[in-house]
């Protein structure tokens, strides 16, 4: 239980104390994929759909969940952001919008989940604008991709295939994760 920093020697659930943490500059990036019929990407893209512009309501909607991640997760520090960009790409041919978010910090401890809740926030937003016209939306794929910064220092997703089809190696004894670290 050692490698669970979330859990107590008794393995209840806790805060991790970072106070004796020196701040660092931080950043992370996640992704994630909305799948859609291409006519509902073709609406998007016109700004037909009756709600509004989607693609702006989504970008501000993954900012704000961000912001906010501190009061979703029960367990994450309220940490104060530098930056949040969130991209959405609308892919017609595929059928999809591509998401991205970066997310900056300077700070005792990192910023993935404020990234991964970027881009899950921004995706429920796509499906809530777009689901009297198409309800068989489906939302997927959201992993980090890079994080930077803290003592564990700087890691990228290994792969660019999808998340389920990529391998995890061995926890490298700072917790559990995969990927490489450079």
């Amino acid at each position: 239980m050692a490698d669970l920093t979330h859990l107590d020697e008794a393995g209840a659930a806790r805060m991790v104390d970072v106070t004796a943490k020196p701040p660092t500059a931080r950043e992370a990036v996640a992704r994630g994929v909305v799948h859609m019929a291409r006519e509902t990407v073709t609406a998007i893209v016109d700004r037909a759909v009756a709600k509004g512009d989607v693609l702006a309501v989504a970008r501000i909607a993954g900012i704000q969940g961000a912001k906010r991640t501190s009061e979703l997760i029960p367990l994450c520090h309220p940490l104060a952001i530098t930056a949040v960009a969130v991209e959405l790409e609308p892919v017609v041919a595929d059928g999809r919008v591509k998401i991205v978010a970066r997310v900056k910090t300077t700070g005792p401890t990192g910023v993935e989940m404020e990234a991964l809740t970027a881009v899950s926030v921004a995706a429920l937003t796509l499906y809530d604008m777009v689901k009297a016209i198409d309800r068989a939306v489906v939302i997927g794929e959201i992993c980090l991709e890079e994080k930077s910064g803290g003592r564990s220092g700087h890691w990228r997703r290994v792969a660019a295939a999808p998340a389920e089809q990529q391998e995890t190696p061995p926890p490298s004894g700072r917790g559990l994760g995969g990927g490489r670290t450079e």
